[in-house]
């Protein structure tokens, strides 16, 4: 692109929106040019604003911005939200209603009948709901979300292997800790100890990957996949990166073989499109027998692939496997940055 779209932050000065910060900083189509925090912060410049918590330094390019109210009026068109959910709803509303794409991390408007949840590389046909939302709610602009971080990983996974006819699915989480945000779990909580407890975490995981794994008809709105979806989710010591263990029935009997090459070859329209953050295989199977590792797989690829291994027949189910996915890029700032060029390359921001 030969001049880049400038773009908001909602939220920008906690722990996902500075996620988002970092990773727009070098970002080929767009460009931080406005940051939206709490009212105890308007007006301060963003470097006064924010303690950066984040590896490196603050990028040089946002340190000067001053920080704004979070209403619609002077924000660019296209908007990031890393807004808690505690008061995201009506901060997003507003921003649509005013004519703003909003593309949101938030929880808020995942499940709502207009609004796509959208995992690019899995349901980018959901895109379809955006210009009747817009009927629906009267709204020049519009709201897109990325699911939970752990659901992300989930459906990465699930997408490859979605011909052969997902029926259960038996799932286990050991989530990092910076998925609770900061400051998140009290140290003598976590440190050597397992928390199997994440609140609404189960719930979020079991809903969002049946929506995310469906279709989508202007006839018919969202139909969700037809499957059972069991969750279980626990905050490990770990600090970024989720892992998932993931036992699979299917209505089909795929061999091990015929797994390990779905996921090897699947792609989907970041790919086709080269949008500029999707990994150029989106997930990676590695034969190892103790990988994918947190402190040694999570970063690569950016931090946007999912990686897989310790495929193996189940005796409950058909197969299992072990899941591996970046939470606060792949899960969170990344997730949406990606669902903003698939909206781009499909003609869906108007800017």
């Amino acid at each position: 692109m030969e001049r880049k779209i400038e773009v908001g932050v909602l939220g920008a000065t906690g722990m996902v929106g500075q996620h988002f910060i970092k990773f727009l900083a070098s970002h080929p189509w767009f460009e931080v040019k406005w940051v939206g925090a709490s009212d105890r912060n308007t007006g301060k410049k963003y470097r006064e604003a924010t303690d950066w918590r984040l590896e490196g330094i603050m990028p040089e390019g946002v340190r000067e911005l001053t920080v704004q109210e979070c209403k619609p009026g002077n924000a660019p068109h296209l908007v990031f939200s890393a807004m808690d959910a505690k008061v995201a709803t009506d901060i997003e509303r507003a921003f649509a209603a005013a004519g703003h794409s909003v593309v949101s991390n938030s929880r808020n408007h995942r499940m709502e009948p207009d609004v796509p949840l959208l995992v690019p590389e899995v349901n980018p046909d959901h895109l379809q709901a955006l210009p009747i939302q817009k009927k629906n709610r009267g709204w020049k602009g519009q709201i897109a979300t990325n699911p939970n971080c752990s659901t992300v990983v989930l459906t990465m996974a699930l997408g490859a292997l979605r011909r052969f006819g997902i029926k259960r699915v038996v799932v286990t989480t050991m989530q990092a800790v910076s998925g609770a945000g900061y400051p998140g779990v009290s140290s003598m909580d976590i440190n050597a100890n397992i928390v199997p407890f994440i609140g609404g975490e189960e719930e979020k995981m079991e809903s969002e990957t049946k929506k995310i794994m469906g279709s989508y008809s202007h006839g018919n709105g969202f139909t969700p996949l037809e499957a059972v979806i069991s969750a279980h989710c626990n905050r490990v010591p770990v600090l970024d990166g989720h892992t998932e263990t993931v036992s699979v029935e299917f209505s089909s009997k795929p061999t091990e073989q015929d797994l390990i090459e779905a996921f090897a070859n699947f792609r989907s329209a970041p790919q086709e499109r080269s949008l500029p953050s999707a990994p150029a295989r989106p997930v990676i199977y590695m034969p190892e027998a103790n990988r994918p590792q947190p402190r040694r797989d999570v970063e690569r690829e950016r931090g946007m692939a999912v990686f897989v291994g310790r495929l193996r027949q189940c005796p409950v189910f058909h197969h299992k496997f072990l899941a591996l996915g970046h939470n606060t890029i792949r899960g969170a700032a990344g997730a949406a940055v990606l669902n903003a060029e698939l909206m781009r390359s499909a003609g869906m921001l108007d800017v």
